[in-house]
């Protein structure tokens, strides 16, 4: 099996291009299904205060850690059954929900989702929404380059923040954001704000990749699946990761996970790539970023 690309962010450090992602996997359900993930071969999950699902991820991921420390053991620290999963091969995201904007609010948010994780340290914590109309967006970003200048985080970031947003961040921000997270499918290209950040050195992640299920059905894509005899789902992840997306795709299911992550042997040719950049709708599946506050 081939695994995904690593890229850079704007501090040296590495992220898997693919992750898995955790919005509306019931808290109960977080254990498993990262279980799963894992043994697929996922290295990167993204989860947030508000899924509610912070001590399912973390649970998983210490196991994981702790089972392939023991059976390393159990073959006398040779490894050769069992190769020994760290935290150093696992990258964390996690991100300060909306009612808690402001510096002191965020920090105090922070230790909790820590507190719920698990772990020493999350690799990557985002601001999961401006919420514009109260303000406060950049006092909770100096609270994210704080807890990034102490080394509690390796890096730091935004999530559905808009050009105007990132704009305005950046008159007052000491840190580049390493990754904008935002809806992002081939019905919502986001083609300005994906050129601002190209600009910025900032990462562009996707969230909703594949338009909550509702691109699926779009011809363009079914007859690209056909062509490839590949899935509709999986042709939209690989042109994520041949535009350069961080993607995170969301998966209830064992079969569905495995399906998503199985896309590294194939690629679009340049024709499809262009072919697909048509299929823009300015359409989104979830709210606009200066409505939720």
């Amino acid at each position: 099996m081939r695994f995904p690309a690593r890229l850079s962010l704007n501090n040296g450090v590495m992220m898997d291009q693919m992750g898995y992602g955790l919005y509306k996997v019931p808290p109960a359900d977080a254990d498993a299904l990262v279980s799963t993930a894992l043994g697929e071969g996922y290295r990167r999950f993204d989860t947030a205060a508000m899924y509610g699902n912070e001590v399912g991820v973390g649970r998983a991921i210490g196991g994981a850690i702790g089972d392939a420390r023991d059976a390393n053991l159990g073959t006398g620290g040779s490894g050769e059954s069992v190769h020994a999963l760290t935290r150093e091969d696992v990258f964390v995201t996690t991100k300060v929900w909306n009612d808690h904007h402001g510096y002191d609010a965020t920090l105090r948010a922070f230790d909790t989702s820590m507190a719920n994780l698990g772990l020493d340290y999350v690799d990557l914590y985002l601001i999961h929404w401006p919420c514009p109309a109260r303000g406060l967006f950049a006092e909770t970003y100096k609270a994210l380059e704080t807890l990034y200048r102490e080394g509690k985080v390796r890096a730091i970031g935004v999530s559905n923040f808009q050009p105007d947003h990132l704009e305005q961040l950046m008159q007052s921000a000491e840190v580049v954001p390493a990754v904008n997270q935002v809806e992002l499918h081939p019905w919502l290209q986001q083609a300005r704000l994906r050129t601002l950040h190209s600009q910025l050195g900032i990462r562009t992640e996707a969230w909703s990749p594949l338009g909550r299920g509702q691109v699926l059905g779009d011809p363009a894509i079914v007859a690209l699946a056909e062509k490839y005899k590949r899935t509709p789902a999986q042709v939209i992840l690989r042109w994520h990761l041949q535009l350069g997306n961080l993607v995170i795709p969301k998966a209830s299911t064992a079969g569905r996970i495995k399906e998503n992550f199985n896309v590294f042997d194939f690629e679009l040719d340049s024709g499809d790539l262009d072919g697909m950049a048509g299929l823009e709708r300015h359409h989104r599946t979830g709210s606009h970023p200066d409505n939720v506050n």
